[in-house]
């Protein structure tokens, strides 16, 4: 029998990866397809632990990244759009992008929820998080806020093409 190749893992030979912020963000994460992460826009599968009273991330939605949620162990809530349900073991969430609806994962809980996060990591994602009004632009590596402003604004009066032909 040969070694086991890159692109076999085992969820219990995975580090997880810590990524709390606050009280009441985030948690812990194991990258279960190392092989495609180099390759943006491929599927990729995290298994995530949320601890109690917790949040995965801000309410969110996508713009090209389909993103599911299949839940192993513990219980959740889920938040879409204008709803919210409690969810638990053998839930499949589904989010399609470009529907500009939001999600949201969250433990309000006294047990950690486990569940596998499943989508595409876009070089050229765009999200809106419309509890904040911040948008990401993942192409930019940038997160930030957006204000209305004419076409034009900033631009100079001489283009500045006709300074670079000098």
């Amino acid at each position: 029998m040969c070694a086991r190749p890159a692109n076999v893992v085992n969820v219990s030979e995975v580090e997880e990866k810590d990524h709390q912020e606050g009280a009441h963000w985030g948690g812990g994460y194991k990258p279960l397809t190392p092989a495609m992460e180099d390759r943006k826009g491929r599927l990729g599968v995290n298994l995530t632990r949320l601890p109690p009273g917790h949040a995965g991330c801000p309410f969110h939605s996508h713009a090209l990244e389909d993103e599911v949620f299949y839940i192993l162990s513990g219980r959740g809530v889920f938040r879409y759009g204008d709803d919210i349900c409690e969810v638990g073991p053998g839930d499949c969430l589904s989010c399609p992008a470009g529907t500009g609806i939001a999600h949201q994962l969250a433990n309000p809980f006294d047990q950690d929820l486990v569940y596998l996060g499943m989508g595409p990591n876009h070089a050229s994602e765009v999200c809106f998080y419309p509890d904040s009004g911040k948008v990401l632009v993942r192409s930019l590596r940038q997160v930030g806020y957006l204000r209305e402003a004419p076409y034009m604004d900033g631009e100079p009066e001489l283009p500045k093409i006709f300074e670079l032909l000098k």
